[in-house]
């Protein structure tokens, strides 16, 4: 017992630092252009584009800084906002489903590419997807008047107070949130070698199959991107470069996998987060889901006619194991 217990923490030792190793620099990075100003900066020059899916100005501002900093940052920044936005709720849901496919760019493109995946294609896979899926929502909102009720953002207007955004109160954020991804990383370890013991991830895996099937994802990436897809990016990412080290996953399914992982994750915190801020569920869960499953097929089907030289060079130019 005492050998597998610490079998298991160095494990969970290794993928975290792997984690840290990727995430800090990031992140500092991001604190820095956020102080600067340079966040705030890169909203205003999306104006053109943001308008252009039918969002007012304030949403660029949020959305750009979901984008970098993550889906809190842009909560807090529309929080802040909040008192000067006149959006109807497929406006505030367009927008929520925004920040869903694209957050945390940085930090969580960085994984996707020290896990095997292409860093730039899954980027614009996620920018370009939110873009669209948000501008489809209002442009149905307008041509038919669904969803088209002003949405009532007075509840989560900001009271004017700063709060604390300063570099200690970072730092300790920061260490908190090392403290519970750490503690999570060896929950989930645990428990995957539990369902793998037992039998239950083969018996999922069968039930996911005809999901598998016409998503085009392979079943050796199904239990961890299944995990990705419930909890998170972050985990189900570092989970892949842990499996890429007992088991050489070739790039089609490890691109497909770290996709579908891009396009749609955090499904249970993410989701009730915007649930929160007054979206609609539709929009941002299950239309987000089918979605998701369209590209990933489209993807498989484009993937299956190439030849794996190209497939390496284009989508997974880092599938060699960790």
């Amino acid at each position: 017992m005492l050998d597998y217990t610490l079998t298991m923490l160095r494990r969970s030792r290794r993928l975290f630092l792997d984690l840290v190793k990727v995430m800090l620099p990031v992140m500092l990075a991001v604190k820095v252009a956020e102080e600067l100003g340079l966040i705030a900066l890169a909203a205003q020059s999306l104006d053109p584009i943001t308008r252009a899916v039918g969002l007012p100005v304030e949403a660029g501002i949020v959305w750009v800084t979901t984008a970098l900093v993550g889906m809190y940052g842009g909560v807090g920044a529309l929080v802040g906002l909040a008192g000067h936005m006149q959006v109807s709720v497929a406006q505030l849901s367009a927008l929520a489903a925004m920040m869903l496919f694209a957050h945390s760019l940085p930090v969580e493109q960085a994984i996707v590419r020290r896990a095997g995946a292409s860093f730039w294609l899954t980027t614009l896979l996620r920018i370009g997807t939110g873009l669209a899926y948000g501008w489809a929502i209002v442009a149905v909102s307008n041509a038919t008047g669904w969803l088209a009720e002003p949405a009532d953002l007075s509840r989560i207007a900001s009271s004017g107070g700063d709060g604390e955004t300063g570099w200690l109160a970072w730092s300790w954020g920061t260490l908190q949130s090392f403290a519970l991804i750490f503690g999570i990383i060896l929950l989930l370890l645990l428990l995957l070698d539990l369902l793998d013991r037992s039998g239950i991830t083969q018996r999922i895996t069968r039930m996911l199959e005809p999901l598998l099937r016409v998503s085009g994802l392979d079943a050796q990436v199904a239990p961890v991107t299944t995990v990705g897809v419930l909890l998170g990016l972050t985990y189900g990412g570092g989970l892949i470069i842990e499996q890429a080290r007992e088991q050489n996953i070739p790039p089609r399914p490890r691109f497909l996998a770290l996709a579908w992982l891009s396009l749609s994750h955090g499904l249970i915190e993410d989701t009730l987060l915007m649930l929160a801020m007054g979206a609609d569920l539709g929009v941002i869960l299950v239309g987000r889901l089918l979605l998701t499953l369209l590209i990933v097929a489209a993807l498989a089907k484009l993937l299956a006619v190439l030849p794996d030289q190209q497939v390496t060079r284009w989508f997974a130019p880092n599938s060699a194991p960790p």
